[in-house]
């Protein structure tokens, strides 16, 4: 009997990250579904908190036990707090906009976050953008206006929450750049939900709707597929690097065609499912363009 050979040992370890990013896509888009489901009668708020709540219940004795007190110890708290509200933002304005439109439309929308994160990474990280990733970025933008469709009797004002959500996203991941070689994820993790519980929770006493079993029920696992999601993520980009697992974050809008279907009955109509198209085509190419780099833009 042969031996393995011990190079194939880092290529198993590198593609042994791809289940965990394609767990944490259909964690999130379970953690998004009941949102959706909840909204029917639940206020925004309380479900917002209830996301943050019971994820920090979840994620909290994980990291306390791995990492100790040192979760609670930044050295730019500035920019822990920027980062914390911007995912609270993108947080508030996703399930506002899942109370009225499909969950495929949102994720559609949503998924234009590279193409944000791509301009804004020329005047905040001073990268260098050629015209080719422009041009993705430009066709990712007329995607959003083929789904929203403004001026054609068809928009929904809550079509433009997604957008918002893609706009706070893009700056989260680059103030999440810049406390990559500052701070731990664990800290990082930490502050991002502990400042939006606390949030939250001031605002809590002027939207709550005591919930019955099923309620808590969908509340608890709310947080726990929040939690959770975010566990598999961390683990997936600790075992691949982000130029590997980018692409398979794009499944995340297959499983929001398949639950909105199955839960809510709903399908994306031709012009959502062309935009979607032209917005996934648009990401990928960025991601295309990027790895090439610093050869080519």
């Amino acid at each position: 009997m042969s031996q393995t050979s011990p190079a194939l040992s880092p290529l198993r370890s590198v593609m042994a990250g791809i289940p965990w990013q394609l767990a944490a896509g259909l964690g999130f888009v379970m953690m998004d579904s009941t949102a959706k489901y909840l909204s029917a009668d639940y206020p925004t708020v309380q479900i917002t908190w209830s996301r943050y709540l019971f994820h920090m219940l979840t994620a909290l004795p994980i990291l306390l036990a791995w990492r100790g007190g040192a979760v609670f110890r930044t050295r730019r708290l500035d920019l822990q707090l920027i980062r914390s509200v911007l995912l609270l933002g993108s947080t508030v304005f996703y399930f506002i906009a899942l109370r009225y439109i499909p969950l495929a439309t949102a994720a559609s929308i949503g998924f234009v976050a590279p193409m944000f994160l791509t301009a804004l990474s020329v005047p905040l990280l001073k990268e260098r953008v050629g015209p080719r990733r422009w041009i993705a970025v430009a066709v990712g933008f007329f995607a959003v206006l083929l789904i929203i469709r403004p001026g054609f009797g068809v928009m929904h004002w809550a079509m433009t929450m997604p957008v918002l959500v893609a706009a706070c996203f893009a700056l989260y991941q680059i103030v999440t750049r810049l406390l990559g070689p500052i701070d731990h994820w664990s800290v990082t993790l930490f502050y991002s939900g502990v400042v939006g519980l606390l949030v939250m929770t001031a605002m809590l006493p002027g939207a709550w709707r005591w919930p019955d079993l099923e309620g808590w029920a969908l509340m608890v696992f709310l947080g726990f597929a929040g939690a959770l999601s975010h566990l598999c993520m961390i683990r997936a980009f600790t075992l691949a690097p982000a130029s590997l697992l980018a692409p398979f974050s794009y499944l995340q809008l297959a499983w929001a065609v398949t639950i909105g279907y199955l839960v809510f009955g709903n399908l994306p109509d031709g012009w959502t499912a062309i935009g979607a198209a032209l917005i996934v085509s648009s990401g990928l190419y960025i991601w295309y363009r990027e790895r090439l780099q610093p050869t080519a833009r």
